[in-house]
């Protein structure tokens, strides 16, 4: 055993506080014992803290006790000393008004908890939605020895003989039953069929996205993305990731020499080519900009243009996350950017092996899942990022989740001033609104929700659905769920309730869509719009206190990752003041 001296060199982050003579090392040393730690522990060995996410408020993360015990074990095997603690569980399904306005606070909790305390390493526990990103974004601020595990997806929903999506057929079901094709019992009896195991949601939403933009970063070993959360193989890889953050430390392997900007050309890439969430557009702008690479919403478009999404998955195609993992995971998708020319290959990843020696030997088992380049499922779908006079500051779109014959379209505004104005007009029957007419939300962005909640993907008007239509051009500056699809334009910027553009349009104003052009125009003169805006008013925020009023004063906009302003930018991972 080596005690602790004044002799003893520091080396490590935790040497400043277990490494100490007199009362100080005393005490931090004193302490951590009463749960049993034995003397030797104190020894200079990494000591690594895994953070977790595990919350009964959030379904998606409720398997996470025993994935923290494997990360645990891997770590204790590698001669670390694991030391657990909780942080802010961000459960996307239960969470009011919107997770997304909490994500802020939950990355703050990350990055002051890891500075604050004697970690030389981190494993980020994430499943949900805003758990990645905010994990990602707190551990970005402090860069230390970082690697990440993802809680994995549900097991296939099963409903009468087919499968059945998170999100993705909650919202068709959902439409059905508003278009009286399906009963309520019906409904009922699908809720039990669809969520039937641990895991987070089984369609490339948000949640899926993420975790293969983690390994698509190289944050997280191979396999990462797919294997479904009650797969054994879930669990080796947490105790797997237990076992190299151990050395990562040793090698110094800091977060900030993954997260480069070649890797971040690799993740857009790679979500363009599974057909992933547009959420990822805000999380990875706010997760670059806290580690300090510079990455724009124009990057989106340059980088995911002209690239095929080869996965036939909900909610853009037909097959679920447990289909992906068995025709061969994320790899295949990786390999094939890699032989396309479209992998920065040479990107460092957390096993210490650059992004292609992981994949480049990846096959697949099932071309049905995971198409070929040369026929793949849909082309030049990367995300789409459009200008116009009505969103100077850029807007995006799905083109993989849309109706192709609405990618260039003019039409009649139908305009709701919020949220509450939808919920209270779009099922009256004298709402004048055909198939032809452009829905416009207003009012749902950072600032106006406040939040930025998943609400762009509008319900259409049940005279519509009755008609057999299931698809409408929607704008707004909200964001939509990564399990829903349709023809929707996101993240308008600057947002309405911060005097964008989109907050002075009024019904029946003509919009001109053209996606293949980048272009949404607002067909309505400058003079007009002047005018307009003598009379415009900012809306007042629900609450103008706490947590609330300081999202409202700091919050950036869409095109800027939705960070506080405060926040941009890598602190790192020193004490600003150490008392004792």
């Amino acid at each position: 055993m080596t005690k602790p001296t004044k002799k003893t060199p520091i080396t490590r982050r935790s040497s400043q506080w277990f490494a100490r003579d007199g009362v100080h090392g005393f005490l931090y040393r004193s302490w951590t014992k009463n749960r049993g730690i034995p003397h030797d522990q104190f020894d200079g060995r990494p000591v690594i803290g895994i953070c977790n996410t595990w919350s009964e408020l959030t379904p998606c993360n409720s398997h996470f006790r025993l994935l923290a015990d494997q990360v645990r074990q891997g770590i204790l095997e590698a001669g670390g000393f694991p030391l657990e603690f909780p942080v802010t569980s961000l459960g996307e399904t239960l969470v009011r008004p919107t997770a997304m306005l909490l994500r802020n606070l939950a990355s703050m909790d990350v990055e002051e908890t890891i500075r604050a305390n004697p970690l030389d390493g981190v494993v980020l526990l994430f499943g949900c939605d805003k758990t990645t990103p905010s994990l990602l974004m707190g551990a970005s601020s402090v860069n230390i020895p970082t690697i990440g595990v993802s809680g994995g997806p549900m097991l296939n929903g099963k409903y009468r003989g087919h499968d059945i999506g998170s999100g993705t057929n909650t919202w068709s079901m959902s439409e059905d039953v508003r278009a009286g094709k399906m009963t309520v019992d019906e409904f009922h009896e699908a809720e039990s069929c669809m969520h039937r195991s641990h895991g987070h949601c089984m369609v490339m939403g948000t949640a899926s996205t993420m975790a293969s933009m983690v390994e698509a970063l190289g944050v997280a070993l191979p396999g990462n993305a797919t294997y479904p959360a009650v797969d054994a193989r879930r669990n080796v890889l947490a105790r797997e990731s237990g076992r190299r953050i151990v050395e990562m430390v040793k090698e110094d392997l800091t977060l900030s020499k993954i997260l480069t900007r070649h890797a971040f050309e690799n993740a857009i890439r790679t979500n363009a080519a599974i057909g992933g969430s547009t959420n990822a557009v805000i999380h990875l702008i706010a997760i670059a900009r806290r580690i300090g690479v510079k990455l724009d919403i124009d990057d989106w478009d340059k980088f995911g243009r002209d690239v095929h999404t080869l996965l036939n998955l909900m909610p853009s195609g037909k097959y679920l996350m447990e289909d992906f993992c068995y025709a061969g995971g994320l790899p295949v998708v990786l390999r094939t950017l890699g032989e396309q020319g479209l992998l920065k290959k040479k990107a460092l990843t957390v096993n210490g092996n650059t992004i292609w020696d992981n994949n480049k030997k990846a096959e697949c088992w099932n071309r049905d899942v995971i198409t070929t380049w040369e026929k793949p499922f849909k082309k030049n779908t990367g995300i789409a990022v459009l200008r116009g006079n009505l969103c100077p500051d850029g807007a995006i779109i799905k083109p993989s989740a849309a109706t192709p014959k609405l990618l260039k379209h003019k039409g009649r505004a139908v305009v709701f001033e919020n949220i509450e104005d939808f919920h209270k007009r779009i099922n009256n029957p004298k709402l004048d609104i055909d198939e032809h007419c452009i829905m416009v939300l207003k009012n749902c962005g950072p600032k106006g929700y406040p939040g930025m909640a998943e609400v762009g993907n509008m319900p259409l008007p049940p005279k519509i659905l009755k008609k057999g239509i299931t698809d409408m051009i929607r704008i707004s500056d909200a964001r939509m769920s990564g399990t829903a699809y349709g023809t929707v334009v996101l993240h308008v910027a600057p947002e309405a309730a911060a005097g964008g553009v989109l907050g002075l349009v009024e019904s029946g104003d003509m919009i001109e869509l053209d996606v293949a052009k980048r272009k949404l125009h607002l067909d309505v003169s400058d003079e007009v719009l002047a005018e307009r805006r003598l009379k415009w008013k900012a809306p007042k925020p629900p609450l103008n206190r706490g947590y609330y009023k300081l999202y409202v004063d700091h919050v950036n906009q869409a095109n800027d990752g939705v960070d506080f302003d405060f926040l941009v930018g890598c602190s790192g991972s020193a004490v600003p003041r150490d008392n004792h």
